[in-house]
């Protein structure tokens, strides 16, 4: 199966800070045994402050600021709840 866009968001806020979100189906892997691929992005300044991502070879995982750390992926759902609940918590200042 090719892989097949299922969503791609971006989003530019009033104060510059982008949020983008890219989802798609693939076939199932060694690395995305849920058979989806994924990239989620909060940019605040030019600089990535929250990400999710699966990048080829590193499975899933979570940036928050400068920390990197495994993410136990579920379904997008709650990969899309865990990202803009990540987003919500840096606005409030919260670490």
């Amino acid at each position: 199966m090719k892989s097949k866009l299922i969503r791609h968001d971006k989003v530019r806020e009033d104060n510059g800070n982008i949020v983008e979100v890219k989802m798609w189906q693939v076939n199932p892997s060694i690395d995305k045994p849920h058979g989806y691929k994924y990239s989620l992005v909060y940019i605040v300044k030019g600089r990535r402050v929250i990400g999710y991502d699966n990048a080829e070879g590193k499975g899933d995982h979570r940036h928050y600021l400068d920390k990197t750390e495994l993410y136990h992926f579920k379904d997008l759902r709650t990969l899309a709840k865990d990202f803009y609940s990540d987003m919500e918590r840096y606005k409030e200042g919260k670490p």
